[in-house]
């Protein structure tokens, strides 16, 4: 029981706004200390758990290159490239970006996309140009709201759509946790089954939120124009 006090110092860190890898490291070293280990033992546990997930260093790496890309005109170039083509719509581009997402998370692709390695470089520049084409210079609520459904667009595609692979790590957790548990043999090609129409009513729900804010920010530039007008006079 006295172990669940780490949770405590999560809940406190996360509230407080502290630096969220020291609040996580914190955690597990009071959890430790209360589960009786000593503190090599502690240091040794965070050290296999660092050398058993070695790709999560992988962001040392990618981030620099994305930099590099970002720095030498990426974004430039693609809302130059989204804005010669004029049938491309902000909500159009999403959609597609959404069904590419899903369709290579189902797959076991999960990290072709990513707010860092497509949303930031590439899908949202193309999104704001396709925007801005249509009509003009944006206000920062409009956006702050294109962000908001770009990112939105990568979220809802990898999290409906990876539960779809057989192999993926959710869908083994379940199992396992359920297995041990309950005394259950639940097979995972049953749950990536169960997975898909879940997964399609995510793409059609959410495919139709994305079409949509295209009307919603003609809406929003219309209000904008008249404020500007306004704020004119």
């Amino acid at each position: 029981m006295w172990v669940l006090l780490a949770i405590a110092v999560v809940v406190v860190g996360f509230a407080l706004r502290l630096n969220s890898m020291l609040v996580v490291t914190a955690a597990g070293i009071v959890a430790g200390l209360i589960g009786g280990l000593s503190p090599v033992k502690i240091l040794n546990a965070f050290g296999d758990g660092f050398a058993g997930s070695r790709s999560v260093t992988v962001f040392i790496v990618t981030l620099p290159v994305i930099g590099l890309i970002e720095r030498y005109g990426l974004q430039h170039q693609a809302r130059k490239l989204i804005g010669k083509l004029a049938v491309v719509t902000t909500g159009r581009l999403l959609a597609l970006y959404l069904l590419i997402r899903q369709g290579t998370a189902a797959l076991g692709l999960t990290s072709i996309g990513g707010p860092a390695q497509a949303v930031r470089p590439l899908i949202h520049p193309m999104a704001a140009g396709a925007a801005e084409r249509r009509y003009g210079k944006l206000p920062e609520k409009l956006q702050e709201k294109i962000k908001g459904f770009a990112a939105s667009a990568d979220t809802v595609g990898l999290f409906f759509g990876e539960d779809i692979f057989v192999a993926i790590g959710s869908i083994l957790l379940i199992t396992g946790f359920v297995d041990a548990t309950y005394g259950l043999q639940l097979e995972a090609i049953d749950i990536a089954l169960w997975a898909i129409p879940t997964g399609i009513c995510a793409l059609l729900i959410h495919g139709a939120r994305l079409l949509y804010l295209d009307k919603q920010l003609d809406n929003l530039a219309r209000e904008a124009r008249v404020e500007a007008k306004e704020a004119a006079k």
